[in-house]
């Protein structure tokens, strides 16, 4: 519900801010402006690739404070794999349908409230905001499996998209920093992102590519720890 209702409402609350920096130029491109209010969305993804596994570690009951979920799940489906992949799965289709809706939502509002001081949205750059929601849910949900904590997995998540972001702290000492997952997803439908100049099909490979090996390795230490 976060993620459904935090973006839209971002959009209409910063309107006239958002219209006053586009009139005074501080928006290099001002089509820009009108994507920004979903980064605010993102937590529902991340609150969400955190949940889907961290739910599997909390007690059963007060009856039994020794048993987790986890260990009734194995029970049901013993090939760890095949588990994982399956919250990999429904974890993307929940994301997918969420993100959707949000940007649909959030990027019509800005045409309303904006008028034409933004263009009218791309398809390939809403989709391009999908997919970076979707891609940011299961890295989320890869740190949970490797790190198996879930308040640590999300406070640094949530910190550093809205409060600071370590990756683009880094960007100014390196500009290898830009192709860190978090920042180089965004080249997919911003087109200003720092002092590096990504394009948009390079960086969904980057970022999926980053997801895949995270995922693979958050999935092979589920795969061999104890339940």
């Amino acid at each position: 519900m976060l993620g459904l209702i935090a973006a839209p409402a971002l959009a209409l609350v910063s309107a006239g801010g958002t219209r006053r920096a586009i009139e005074n130029g501080f928006h290099a491109d001002a089509s820009d402006a009108a994507f920004q209010p979903l980064g605010i969305g993102l937590l529902g993804a991340l609150i969400l690739g955190v949940v889907v596994m961290s739910s599997e570690y909390t007690s059963t009951g007060d009856d039994s404070p020794g048993a987790r979920q986890l260990q009734a799940t194995l029970a049901a489906m013993p090939r760890r794999w095949r588990l994982v992949a399956a919250k990999a799965v429904t974890l993307s289709l929940l994301v997918t349908v969420q993100g959707t809706i949000t940007a649909v939502v959030t990027l019509a509002l800005n045409r309303v409230v904006l008028g034409d001081l933004v263009p009218a949205a791309a398809p390939g750059r809403v989709a391009g905001a999908v997919l970076y929601w979707v891609l940011m849910g299961l890295l989320a949900y890869a740190l949970m499996l490797i790190f198996r904590n879930g308040i640590v997995t999300l406070t640094v998540l949530i910190l550093n998209i809205s409060v600071v972001s370590f990756s683009y702290l880094l960007t100014k000492v390196t500009p290898l920093a830009a192709y860190l997952p978090d920042i180089v997803g965004t080249h997919m439908f911003l087109n200003e992102v720092g002092d590096v100049r990504i394009a948009p099909l390079t960086a969904g490979v980057v970022m999926t590519g980053w997801v895949v090996a995270l995922l693979g390795l958050g999935g092979w230490m589920f795969d061999r720890r104890d339940p």
